[in-house]
């Protein structure tokens, strides 16, 4: 079972628009959501799922908002996050800002929205594309020959319309791999994994199909090819454009794209991840007088490659002042209102090697409050390069006209959550 309502609240609780979809809960119950919060939060016990009787808050938070489903079934949570996800995305494609003045300015179109998302507490048309041609924001204009619902809604392919037509046709593919790393202080590397995703952006005329080929190593297993570099994808997660059946029987992708943008799949790969950025840090204390930080900046990756905009985030202490730098290349800055110096390097290239050395004042009385050691943090994207070696082998479009389409790849290496500890 799925969700019984949805409320959307301020941060102070109030409610600002909700929709009951089975009306087997009260709507007084969202009453009871705020200071149940609000006791999690004092005994430290926040949980994702909170209950007040038989009835279930399933939250998130976005902006200074509170999206909300209450159940009183055993419903199925991970479909209700979903949902819930999906309609900050589907109101953010809506109102570019999804915040507490743009639900009040839209209310009209909000209301229609929730309508048409959700039916008896089951998830409907979630497409913003196909539900921006039905439901407009130019509120009051009645024609009764728009007033048609499109074919789309009722179609087996509920995410694309027909008769699209384009002059060229064009697919662009980006590959684009986020980096989790910790190190710890001694310079190991305690955990790292690779998070990625692959987007496209799809401008093809008709209903073209699409098969899209990795060098994914389950199915090179099961054709008997063993060649080159393969890649093991943990957690694959598919738009709903991708036959899934087929998938799981011969590992093809294959599908009908949504038009224009979308993420075609995300998946997670389990490795140990050699740090593309290493970073050694020396942060000496003298008590009373100055703090001296040097921080050694090495890459880690092929020479021909280049990481752009790299932003290195030292932490300092908080009561230090009189910042002093010297880099050599890039330049460093204090950012006091965060307690950081922030070393930026435009460009990067592999193999090379960069210093920054800071010097900053201490006051003669000491602070009494014990701080705690935060990480050294690394911003970085490197463009043509992926580090686990996924490779789009080939992309193949199918359309009962017959042109030629030109598909496009894209390879993309970024900084995800990239954490480096320090000594002191």
């Amino acid at each position: 079972m799925s969700a019984s309502a949805i409320f959307v609240l301020d941060l102070k609780g109030k409610v600002l628009i909700c929709r009951n979809y089975k009306g087997d809960v009260d709507m007084a119950e969202i009453d009871h959501f705020m200071p149940l919060l609000m006791q999690h939060e004092e005994e430290g016990l926040l949980s994702p799922v909170m209950s007040h009787g038989n009835v279930h808050f399933m939250w998130i938070k976005h902006s200074n908002l509170y999206l909300v489903a209450t159940t009183n079934k055993n419903s199925n949570a991970s479909l209700v996050y979903s949902f819930l996800y999906k309609i900050v995305e589907v109101f953010t494609e809506y109102f570019k800002e999804l915040e507490e003045e743009s639900i009040q300015d839209n209310f009209v179109v909000v209301y229609e929205l929730l309508d048409e998302l959700m039916d008896f507490g089951f998830p409907q048309t979630t497409e913003s594309k196909i539900l921006q041609e039905y439901i407009t924001q130019e509120g009051a204009k009645l024609e009764v020959a728009k007033s048609k619902v499109p074919t789309t809604v009722t179609n087996a392919v509920s995410w694309r319309s027909e008769g699209i037509k384009y002059k060229k046709n064009e697919v662009f593919i980006d590959v684009i791999e986020s980096i989790n790393v910790l190190v710890n202080a001694n310079g190991s590397v305690m955990s790292s994994d690779i998070v990625g995703s692959i987007k496209l952006k799809t401008m093809l005329s008709g209903m073209p199909e699409l098969r899209l080929g990795l060098n994914d190593r389950v199915l090179f297993a099961l054709t008997g090819r063993d060649k080159g570099k393969t890649v093991v994808m943990e957690d694959v997660k598919f738009h709903q454009c991708v036959r899934l059946s087929r998938f799981e029987s011969d590992r093809t992708i294959s599908f009908i794209p949504p038009d224009g943008e979308s993420e075609l799949m995300s998946y997670r790969i389990n490795t140990h991840v050699k740090p593309l950025i290493w970073i050694e840090s020396v942060i000496e204390k003298f008590s009373h007088s100055r703090v001296e930080i040097m921080v050694k900046a090495k890459g880690q990756f092929k020479k021909q490659s280049v990481a752009n905009n790299v932003e290195v985030r030292v932490p300092v202490p908080s009561d230090a002042d009189s910042p002093k730098f010297k880099t050599s290349t890039g330049s460093a800055k204090y950012v006091p209102e965060k307690n950081l110096v922030v070393w930026t390097i435009k460009s990067f290239p592999g193999g090379k090697e960069f210093l920054m050395r800071a010097h900053f004042g201490l006051p003669s009385v000491e602070n009494d409050e014990a701080e705690g050691k935060p990480p050294i943090t690394v911003k970085f994207e490197i463009p043509y390069f992926t580090v686990s070696g996924i490779q789009v082998r080939y992309m193949k479009i199918i359309e009962k006209s017959g042109y030629q389409a030109l598909p496009w790849v894209r390879y993309i290496t970024q900084s995800g959550d990239y954490q480096l500890r320090t000594n002191v």
